[in-house]
């Protein structure tokens, strides 16, 4: 029988935990932070952790370091982890109220996840809004807006600010901008970031790639 309301939209959710720890991230520094998203294998758009690579953020942008995004791969694989439970889900925080991608998030959403079969792009801003897409490379392609919300439905664990301070400040360097100033529109910075990403970390994210080319657990 067709379902006269259509097929359910997907929902990326967060356990109770790994949402207080996004939020905890979000807030003991002054830039955005970022890092990747954490799943079991049977449900890929339920994240039960986020962790940090080292990285070197400003107000405006986040660097990975490349040496760190490979270890956390090596890591996760060890964990016995598929590529598509650690490296599907992109998760960033905005120091502002808005949590619309920049036209830098949508480049390194192409760049880095363009030849992945799917991955999400996830943003919470500083007040607590959020922006979460869902991105199908395969064939035609297409992109899908996907709701956010908490799922207490599978069990959790408490929260740990003294682990997740240690995370931050072994993998976050903030770098304050050079420059600000404003136009009509929106503010303009100049920094160190605005020289072209040399990404070499890509090579280890498309190795670890390349026997992922399903979506199973996607609902």
């Amino acid at each position: 029988m067709n379902n006269p309301a259509g097929p359910a939209q997907p929902v990326l959710r967060f356990s109770p935990t790994a949402w207080a720890k996004l939020l905890f991230l979000r807030d003991y520094g002054k830039t955005e932070v970022g890092g990747f998203g954490i799943a079991p294998r049977d449900d890929l758009l339920y994240l039960e952790d986020v962790q940090l690579v080292r990285q070197t953020c400003s107000w405006a942008h986040v660097a990975f370091d490349d040496e760190s995004v490979a270890d956390f791969f090596d890591q996760q694989v060890d964990a016995a982890r598929h590529p598509e439970q650690f490296a599907r889900v992109w998760v960033h925080t905005h120091p502002g109220d808005c949590p619309r991608p920049s036209q830098v998030d949508e480049d390194t959403f192409s760049r880095v996840f363009g030849r992945s079969a799917w991955a999400v792009m996830f943003i919470l801003a500083y007040e607590g809004q959020t922006y979460a897409r869902l991105r199908f490379n395969d064939g035609p392609g297409a992109d899908l807006k996907v709701a956010v919300g908490l799922d207490y439905s599978r069990p959790f664990g408490g929260c740990d600010h003294e682990a997740w301070k240690q995370e931050y400040l072994s993998n976050v360097q903030a770098q304050q901008p050079i420059r600000i100033t404003s136009t009509a529109t929106e503010p303009v910075v100049e920094s160190p970031f605005d020289e072209e990403p040399t990404d070499e970390w890509l090579d280890n994210w498309f190795d670890y790639a390349e026997d992922d080319d399903n979506v199973k657990g996607l609902h």
